[in-house]
């Protein structure tokens, strides 16, 4: 059986989905408005299911692959929560230092999604730490849902201090090559957006649909950055026009990226949003755009 994509669903759904997911609306706000676009064999309940993730699925690189080697650390942050925890993932036979890169979550925080994504990162070449933003709550519980219900209660200041030190901690991690780079989904995008108004030595940047810093933030800073959005999220892009003048009059160097058509979160291959072709095309982008800034 096919999985279904997000011309399976009525557009109307599908931004419900996008405001339950951002904490917009409830869930049983969401269940309410799509009852409205049930089918005879859908239910309200079904669309919400069929929305949701399916890690197993989607799962790209295994944590028994051959090619790296993964272990759960813990890093100090005196100016956040004390401790960062998170998944680091690296090549298994680097033979010099790597380039590294910092990988930050969606509001869900380090899900068996992100922690693919940092595995992909390391069979690329890369050594790649994935922080979990809900460590100090538990970590995240296992269920997108419960995560969700957490992410509010997460003190945001202390959190973005978490994924400073997170950043420095590669810096200067044994067999890493210095010079370390930021993505980050949804969420995350938001996070590396910050770091890159708040690290100097923050080397590259590539946030996905992420929000936007003010002008004024945004004239701090000094980063490449390589910005990724989907075609069809009114929300974030609405942020955008400003973002990029910002970064026009300061001199930042900067590519940004629309994929027309898709929704937010087209790169998360666990849900229906997802859009294979434009989320293919976005990797490798990162990827060559990682490997060029982080050799510099």
């Amino acid at each position: 059986m096919e999985r279904p994509t997000a011309r399976d669903f009525d557009p109307a759904v599908l931004k419900l989905f996008d405001q339950y997911v951002h904490g917009q609306l409830s869930r049983r706000g969401f269940l309410d408005g799509a009852a409205r676009y049930a089918t005879a064999g859908t239910s309200a309940a079904g669309l919400l299911a069929a929305l949701s993730p399916t890690f197993a699925e989607a799962q790209q690189v295994s944590p028994q692959d051959a090619r790296i080697r993964t272990s759960r650390i813990e890093v100090p942050s005196p100016q956040g929560h004390g401790m960062v925890k998170g998944l680091l993932a690296q090549p298994a036979q680097a033979r010099e230092k790597v380039q590294a890169v910092l990988v930050v979550h969606e509001n869900r925080g380090l899900n068996p999604h992100i922690e693919d994504v940092a595995r992909r990162f390391a069979v690329e070449g890369f050594t790649a730490f994935a922080p979990d933003a809900l460590a100090p709550l538990g970590g995240y519980p296992g269920d997108e849902d419960k995560a969700r219900e957490l992410f509010p209660k997460l003190d945001q200041a202390r959190a973005r201090e978490d994924f400073v030190a997170a950043h420095g901690h590669l810096v200067t991690l044994a067999g890493s090559a210095g010079r370390v780079g930021a993505v980050g989904f949804c969420y995350g995008g938001t996070v590396v957006n910050f770091l890159a108004t708040r690290l100097p030595t923050l080397a590259a940047g590539v946030p996905f649909y992420g929000g936007q810093p003010t002008a004024a933030e945004a004239a701090r800073i000094r980063s490449p950055l390589l910005l990724h959005y989907a075609g069809d999220d009114e929300r974030i892009n609405a942020g955008w026009p400003a973002y990029e003048a910002a970064l026009k009059a300061v001199g930042t160097a900067f590519e940004g990226h629309v994929y027309p058509g898709v929704q937010h979160g087209f790169h998360n291959d666990t849900t229906p949003r997802y859009d294979a072709a434009s989320a293919k095309l976005a990797w490798q982008r990162t990827l060559a755009f990682f490997r060029r800034t982080l050799a510099a």
